[in-house]
């Protein structure tokens, strides 16, 4: 969730807001509002265009846009018919005061009271009723910088574009500059200055094209990513641009859009993949006459995406635990080669966190708000490693997206790419692979096309890759490569001495997970814990915790695989091998240390006080000679 949303629901629980709330907690009268109106005349009468022509530009699609004063107040509403009865229905209604003291979370008052624009979509709304709709606002300013409005414009979140907000901030913008002077309102009084000036104020490459493939309008973005002069694009055939321009027009021209599809453009220089979206225009005979083009730059969008798909990294290093001398150089190690672009080979037994450390590098590296893409190469079959890995272009192979798709390389672009147990790899992939770490440089199954990316790579595995390069299952030159930066996690029966601090991580983190009573285990199973062999290694260990705390019990020694006990075992005396007897004991002398008070000795054995009484009637405690005592 973003970090304006989670501050704003902090606010809400403070202000007393309801999640069941449906109308404003504030709403003027006729007497109030028209004085609130006449008071407002002014920002209305310049904001009155701009609140039509951001309407009119996404006409018929279920919105509606919203103009406020400074502390939230309604002013003036314009929209489609059939949203705005449903607004109406919420009394979203011009005197509404739509600030987060009144309505909770939503767009136009987060931006107010963060005098920022915001986003607000679905469930980041406070108010259960506002779930459906995403809102877009940007506070207006005065010559003085300070906020006067707001404007909104607010649809079903199934509607909204990544762009909606850019309309709108470009639209506050204007606003602003129109009350800078009457001279600048002059010129921004042209319906098409205006809308040259909205279109122009979007960092994305948009342009409008004619279905013979003129090109008609266009802002400044499009000469920056395409490298044309104004005089070239005039001039230019749109087909000379996108070449699939003819096919592309045969769906447009029945009014269905192209959304942010990855298509290859001719720029100036060469051909580039951007992510295109393209919009049909009407004329008033509801023919489509002309195009909206919108070319976003691709890495950009990839990093969103990243951000919302959580291609990131979780783990940091104070998240792992350990004190094993051996452990901590490897901490050490990790920490100072963290920003090293040199490839990283993490090696060690399965379930010894080899992902988590990895994780834990790119967050202590400065690519730590970049992506970091995993990918285990023995679980994906050998014949679509090659398409996951480096991406394939349109018609590669049957079965091939008709856009193409990028590969794990293209995506981690800036960040990191895990690759985990690379000992699994393919030798043909192998090869490529080595490619990629020489020249940096990714091409897609069914292009000759080089693509840079800057991806900093950490390898994993479980096996003796010498023993591969020997067997002739791994390449000499690839092990090389990858083991610039070895670092070597020790196993759990290694480092036996951190096994008390993993279990009480574990059984806090699990029980919080589950919310679920943490379990006390007995010395002499914690002792017979770090004598036991972990064949499965941390991840053995975690999930055993996990089933002691579902299911309330602490499982026998026999049930564990691969048991290993010293011949001075604790566990040799026959009253000690019952895990009921071992637990009735306990139970019997925390009540008596206690003098029978239940919730003392519930509090001790880490177990709710319904809990304890019925292990109490389970294992037939005498309640009358521990004196229970009910506090």
């Amino acid at each position: 969730m973003k970090l304006y949303v989670e501050k704003s629901h902090k606010r809400c629980k403070t202000f007393g807001i309801e999640r069941s709330q449906v109308l404003s907690k504030r709403i003027l009268k006729d007497d109030e509002l028209m004085k609130r109106l006449h008071k407002e005349q002014a920002l209305i009468q310049v904001a009155a265009p701009f609140l039509n022509d951001l309407y009119d530009f996404v006409k018929g699609s279920e919105f509606f846009a919203i103009l406020t004063d400074r502390e939230g107040c309604i002013l003036n509403m314009v929209g489609d018919e059939e949203i705005l009865e449903e607004a109406f229905a919420y009394k979203m209604v011009p005197g509404a005061f739509m600030d987060e003291p009144s309505i909770g979370t939503n767009a136009m008052g987060t931006a107010l009271y963060e005098d920022q624009p915001v986003q607000v979509s679905g469930e980041e709304h406070f108010i259960e009723a506002y779930h459906q709709w995403t809102c877009s606002s940007a506070p207006i300013h005065n010559v003085n910088g300070d906020i006067i409005g707001s404007i909104d414009l607010t649809g079903y979140s199934s509607s909204v574009h990544p762009h909606t907000l850019g309309m709108v901030v470009a639209a506050a913008h204007a606003i602003e500059k129109i009350l800078e002077g009457e001279d600048y309102n002059r010129q921004l009084s042209d319906s098409k200055k205006y809308a040259e000036t909205i279109v122009n104020s979007i960092p994305s490459a948009i342009l409008t094209v004619d279905l013979k493939g003129k090109i008609h309008a266009f802002n400044p973005s499009v000469n920056e990513m395409l490298g044309f002069s104004d005089k070239e694009l005039l001039e230019l055939d749109f087909h000379k641009i996108l070449p699939s321009f003819e096919e592309i027009k045969s769906k447009i021209v029945t009014k269905k859009s192209l959304l942010d599809e990855e298509i290859p453009l001719n720029s100036k220089l060469n051909k580039v993949q951007f992510n295109v979206s393209i919009y049909p225009i009407l004329n008033a005979r509801e023919s489509v006459y002309q195009m909206v083009v919108v070319i976003k730059d691709i890495k950009k969008v990839r990093k969103l995406a990243n951000k919302i798909m959580g291609r990131r990294a979780i783990y940091t290093f104070d998240k792992i635990i350990g004190s094993n001398e051996s452990f901590l150089n490897a901490v050490d190690f990790a920490k100072k080669v963290a920003n090293s672009k040199s490839t990283v080979l993490i090696m060690g037994e399965s379930g010894t966190g080899k992902e988590i450390f990895a994780q834990a590098i790119q967050n202590y590296s400065n690519r730590s708000d970049e992506p970091f893409v995993a990918i285990n190469c023995g679980a994906i079959p050998k014949n679509l490693i090659e398409s996951e890995l480096f991406g394939y272009e349109e018609g590669a192979f049957t079965g091939a997206k008709r856009s193409g798709q990028p590969g794990k390389f293209e995506i981690a672009d800036g960040g990191t790419v895990f690759l985990d147990e690379i000992g699994e790899m393919p030798l043909d992939m192998q090869t490529r692979l080595l490619r990629v770490i020489e020249e940096s440089t990714v091409s897609r199954i069914g292009s000759s096309t080089e693509i840079p990316v800057d991806v900093r790579i950490i390898a994993a595995t479980n096996k003796d890759l010498i023993a591969e390069v020997s067997k002739g299952n791994f390449r000499k030159d690839l092990f090389y490569r990858l083991n610039v930066l070895p670092i070597r996690l020790p196993s759990l029966r290694e480092r036996r001495e951190d096994i008390p601090a993993l279990v009480d991580y574990f059984m806090d983190r699990v029980s919080r997970k589950l919310n679920k009573s943490a379990v006390v285990l007995p010395e002499a199973y914690l002792s017979y814990l770090k004598n036991y062999n972990w064949p499965g290694n941390i991840r053995e260990l975690e999930n055993l915790i996990e089933l002691i705390i579902n299911t309330e019990t602490i499982p026998a020694y026999e049930s564990l695989p691969e048991v290993k006990i010293e011949k001075k075992s604790v566990f040799k005396s026959v009253d000690l091998h019952s895990l009921e007897s071992m637990e009735k004991r306990h139970i019997q002398d925390v009540l008596n240390h206690f003098g029978g008070n239940i919730t003392s000795a519930a509090k001790v054995l880490n177990i709710g006080r319904n809990t304890l009484y019925r292990k109490i009637e389970k294992h037939c405690i005498d309640l009358e000679q521990c004196s229970i005592v009910e506090q």
